[in-house]
């Protein structure tokens, strides 16, 4: 793929903008009421991927053993990245809060199915967030991640699956919808679900789109207003001599009309998201917290591994401008890759995969990638050259 059609981050450091809406987390381990940490939760999993929307560039694909760190003492966190495995591309990351009052982990590995007109990101892997004030331990999976008209016409970005939110601790769990687009555009971004008790007893419930906010309201109220909602759409279908299938793919991207939320009445705002700066068109619609995730400076070359992502040559020519330079090292990098992994072959020598390691999640026994600790002891005498 030419790197005109890529942004100048690798996918470790997208990864990276989980991390943008931070203050949610640090509002769930404050909380007294498990329903209102439940509710903080869905609202940082649903804001853990509002990035994407208009993100059309393609993240670099990490190397074997590159490594980003980000730390946000503003933010109240610490994060560390690997990208662990190269076929199949696995990417581990674990992140602390400053204050001990989280820990979030997981690893990644993107699935992907071409559709001829578009292409669909299965992003498989367990995300883990562990509260330790309250002994509480949460699991997810993201939902999938579909980019519309590769080949032609205007890119444009949904969201869509079901994601269920669970509390190990008190069984209480929370039922996400990512509802896909439509031929009407209708359901455009829209999320919506329940926060359920250990016995599935509907406590709230949740809607919004994962683009702009998401609200709470009480249940009763909110199946109300589906019910009414159900029966205007299908009297709008009557009146239309368009066939609608929800299965059908659309060709072009629903009109900016759809990026409303109707907002119930009753209903709390949980979330919202940070609107991204005026120039943010100009530079591949990324937002104020993605804008810095390739800053270095003299002290910060002085600590980091090499392994790290801004020190990779391609990326920071693309971030410059240079096309060309951008180019060359993308291939350079990738044949350097490809040699070493035939020489790794041939005299049968492992890689060694420096800050993670493979075990069961602790919480639902699925395989995972765990941090194996020690990255912030700075010692990073013993990493390869993959630049």
């Amino acid at each position: 793929m030419p790197v005109i059609c890529n942004e100048p981050l690798s996918f470790l450091q997208r990864l990276t903008e989980y991390m943008e809406h931070t203050y949610l987390i640090q509002k769930a381990s404050t909380s007294q009421d498990s329903i209102h940490r439940m509710k903080c939760v869905a609202a940082f999993a649903v804001s853990a991927v509002a990035s994407q929307w208009e993100r059309t560039g393609k993240p670099f694909n990490p190397l074997l053993g590159e490594t980003y760190e980000l730390l946000r003492e503003d933010l109240g966190f610490r994060w560390v990245s690997e990208q662990v495995s190269h076929h199949p591309p696995v990417s581990a990351f674990h992140v602390e809060g400053i204050k001990s009052d989280f820990m979030f982990h997981g690893s990644i590995y993107p699935k992907l199915k071409f559709w001829g007109k578009s292409v669909e990101a299965e992003p498989r892997g367990i995300i883990t967030l562990e509260l330790p004030l309250h002994n509480e331990a949460y699991t997810w999976t993201n939902p999938t991640c579909c980019v519309h008209n590769i080949i032609m016409g205007q890119l444009w970005i949904e969201q869509y699956g079901n994601v269920e939110i669970i509390n190990h601790k008190t069984g209480e769990r929370c039922c996400l919808t990512f509802k896909p687009c439509g031929i009407f555009g209708k359901e455009l971004h829209k999320v919506e679900g329940y926060i359920l008790d250990k016995s599935k007893k509907k406590i709230c419930a949740l809607y919004g789109k994962w683009t702009e906010c998401l609200y709470s309201v009480d249940p009763a109220t909110f199946d109300a207003y589906r019910k009414s909602d159900t029966k205007r759409s299908e009297k709008d279908r009557k009146g239309s001599t368009q066939v609608n299938s929800a299965d059908e793919d659309p060709d072009e991207m629903p009109p900016p009309e759809a990026e409303t939320v109707q907002v119930i009445p009753g209903s709390a705002l949980i979330w919202r998201i940070s609107p991204r700066p005026d120039n943010s068109g100009k530079y591949y619609a990324f937002t104020s917290f993605a804008l810095q995730l390739n800053e270095l400076n003299a002290e910060m070359e002085r600590v980091l591994p090499q392994t790290d992502c801004r020190l990779r040559p391609d990326i920071r020519a693309l971030e410059n401008g240079d096309i060309d330079a951008a180019s060359a090292e993308k291939n350079r990098l990738e044949e350097k890759q490809r040699t070493a992994r035939k020489n790794r072959s041939k005299s049968d020598e492992e890689w060694k995969i420096r800050w993670f390691h493979q075990g069961p999640n602790p919480y639902t026994g699925a395989p995972d990638w765990l941090y194996t600790g020690g990255y912030w002891d700075r010692n990073y005498s013993h990493l390869p050259d993959i630049y």
